[in-house]
């Protein structure tokens, strides 16, 4: 026996630890074959998935790359460690690659249709941040062919339509398809009972409350293809060579992750991403006693987490157009977690580049780099 705490969740669990040590060892490589990290990349592009030995549904890591590093201005990079420098700042410009694989999950969702031709939408899903109830309502408006301020939609009810768990990414591509199926639904049997071309029209001549729900579940896509979203993630650090201080100056981040309902969202959940990244790479450490398996640290005051002050410059986010029929009815694929994943190796990275130092255990603090 040991005197251990027990793991739980955290963002991306297992792809965002997991990819820090493909990544570091992807620049390794290309390290020892004086190549590129990105030509080292795109040479290895896969053409399928090589553990299911599945195709693809769609696979815009290319263009993640291509899209990044041209932003970036990666071009311009001087391979060579410790050659690049801004004053007495060390310069490292490093890069990695993300990925979160596509979840989608049994849901529910009932609409109602009220005389007024006002809608309301329900589903007991939950919004923890990532703007659900916006990305909810859009979709039922375009669906019903509504403007977006006659939809209502209720979420956070135990008494309403099944939801699974907010996590896994999965939200936008379970709760999305029931709420676009339910929208469907009612919209089709309005404008056939109300003999009329539009949704306004055919509620008013009916003049009753239309109630339609819907449930979704995958079908067999999973076994016929694999289904991921793929980003790159570009970085520059500048590294102070006497203090060993890390200050992350700018990240670029390019993402394929199918339809995007709602880019200034989605955008946000990507740069919150990219800041829970930053945490990992440098700051965030939960220390544990081997006396008696506690974390003596688990207080704001002594783990540390970014801040404003610790947050780039610059930090801009590409999506990539993507357009994956498979994945599910909405055809997203999910953002909260690949935002996270591949921002550590590319911090590691690119301070290897400044300093010409590997560090692979996060964090990486100051005592590491002197």
């Amino acid at each position: 026996r040991m005197n251990v705490h027990t793991p739980t969740y955290m963002r991306a669990p297992g792809e965002v630890s997991g990819i820090f040590a493909l990544e570091s060892a992807m620049d390794e490589l290309a390290v020892a074959l004086k190549m590129d990290p990105v030509e080292l990349r795109l040479r290895n592009e896969p053409e399928q998935d090589e553990v299911k030995k599945l195709p693809f549904s769609s696979r815009s890591a290319r263009e993640c790359y291509r899209a990044a590093a041209d932003r970036f201005g990666w071009s311009r990079r001087n391979p060579e460690p410790r050659s690049m420098q801004d004053g007495r700042w060390l310069i490292g410009w490093g890069m990695a690659t993300a990925t979160y694989p596509m979840n989608y999950a049994p849901a529910s969702a009932m609409v109602r249709l009220l005389p007024d031709a006002t809608a309301e939408v329900m589903s007991a899903s939950s919004d923890m941040g990532p703007g659900t109830w916006t990305s909810m309502t859009q979709v039922a408006a375009e669906t019903l062919g509504l403007p977006i301020e006659r939809v209502k939609f209720t979420l956070g009810d135990t008494r309403l339509p099944r939801a699974p768990v907010h996590g896994g990414s999965m939200t936008m591509a379970s709760v999305g398809s029931a709420v676009q199926a339910a929208c469907r639904k009612a919209r089709d049997h309005a404008l056939a009972r109300g003999g009329a071309n539009d949704l306004t029209d055919a509620m008013r001549r009916i003049g009753q409350l239309i109630e339609a729900s819907a449930d979704v579940k995958p079908g067999d896509a999973s076994q016929r293809f694999s289904m991921h979203a793929f980003g790159a993630v570009f970085v520059e650090v500048a590294v102070d060579p006497d203090l060993g201080e890390t200050r992350v100056r700018r990240i670029v981040g390019a993402y394929g992750a199918g339809r995007i309902v709602n880019p200034k969202t989605t955008r946000s959940q990507c740069i919150g991403g990219i800041i829970g990244g930053i945490g990992m790479a440098l700051m965030e450490h939960s220390v544990v006693d081997g006396g008696n398996g506690r974390v003596p640290n688990a207080n704001f005051a002594e783990y540390a987490v970014p801040v404003h002050a610790d947050a780039p410059p610059l930090m801009d986010v590409i999506f990539v157009e993507e357009h994956d029929p498979h994945v599910n009815p909405l055809g997203v694929k999910g953002v909260g977690e690949i935002a996270m994943v591949g921002v550590a190796p590319a911090i590691a990275n690119a301070i290897f580049h400044a300093t010409g130092k590997r560090i692979r255990e996060l964090p990486i603090t100051p005592d590491k780099l002197l």
